[in-house]
């Protein structure tokens, strides 16, 4: 039925059809190209797109096409990951903190409180670079550190009017243990929040690494990403723009996908929405056709 609303929904089909060609171009391009992202080619320097070069070259001569797929392939998996850390972790907090109540709800709200108080980007961008050894899993971690503590409460006010249903009474009273009625009974019906809002973070985590790695407190070289392309290609975009304008555009374009799945997925799992509403029609009209003919 999910899965019916949302192909009723012609953006948010678009949405999914650029994310897939997106990831297709992440992970596939690799293989037809011949250039690798860290060769230069000393013979073309700043070249415009062609044949050879399909994006250009930059100033030492490196493939513009195989940094930006390389850059495509590391955003797109830094915001894969954070999402997944930040929802699995504020699903986690949000529901013991809504079900256990008392202490144990004022120590984690104290908690998410506290993160909130912190200004993230200041906090990153001290620390990240004290943690060059660490490689850009450790990046992941601290920008999911910081991305899950407003849909923590907004899970854990969900979970307070899940502990009071029926269901949950009736597992509490067969002895049912409180972390598997949190696992089996709470987190599958705050599961379709979730998941919308885990897609939309992949967008804003995908944000949140290009600005980091714009400034320079993200990706390292000689690695790249869509953020240290768009830093490199900045200054240079008025006379050279295919340095720029390629990362930009895919950045634009992939969060753009985002919002419109999404916004899809909202109205497909919305009982209330006119998504909904239109398959139910569909059936209606499609059974009184029937019956016409049938007549």
């Amino acid at each position: 039925m999910v899965l019916a609303r949302l192909l009723a929904a012609r953006w948010a089909v678009v949405g999914v059809v650029i994310v897939l060609l997106l990831f297709l171009l992440a992970f596939g391009a690799g293989f037809v190209t011949p250039w690798d992202y860290a060769t230069p080619d000393y013979g073309a320097l700043r070249q415009p797109p062609s044949g050879t070069h399909w994006f250009g070259t930059n100033g030492v001569g490196q493939d513009v096409f195989a940094q930006t797929v390389r850059g495509l392939q590391k955003s797109l998996v830094i915001g894969l990951l954070v999402a997944l850390f930040s929802t699995v972790l504020a699903s986690l907090v949000g529901a013991c903190a809504g079900y256990f109540g008392g202490w144990t709800d004022r120590l984690l709200m104290f908690l998410v409180d506290l993160m909130l108080v912190f200004p993230s980007f200041l906090v990153i961008t001290i620390v990240s670079p004290r943690l060059k050894g660490a490689g850009w899993l450790a990046f992941v971690l601290l920008l999911a550190l910081f991305n899950w503590m407003i849909t923590a409460r907004v899970v854990r006010s969900m979970t307070i009017s899940l502990r009071e249903r029926e269901f949950v009474r009736a597992a509490q009273f067969m002895g049912v243990r409180p972390l598997r009625i949190i696992s089996r009974h709470i987190l599958p019906n705050v599961a379709s929040f979730l998941i919308i809002d885990a897609t939309i973070a992949v967008g804003g985590a995908v944000m949140s690494e290009t600005a980091l790695s714009y400034f320079g407190f993200g990706v390292k070289a000689p690695d790249v990403s869509l953020g240290t392309l768009l830093a490199a290609g900045t200054s240079e975009a008025p006379v050279f723009p295919w340095l720029f304008y390629f990362a930009a555009g895919l950045l634009v374009l992939f969060v753009l996908a985002v919002n419109l799945i999404g916004d899809g997925l909202r109205d497909a799992l919305d009982p209330t929405s006119d998504a909904a509403r239109r398959p139910r029609r569909s059936r209606a009209r499609a059974r009184a056709t029937k019956k016409r003919t049938s007549a």
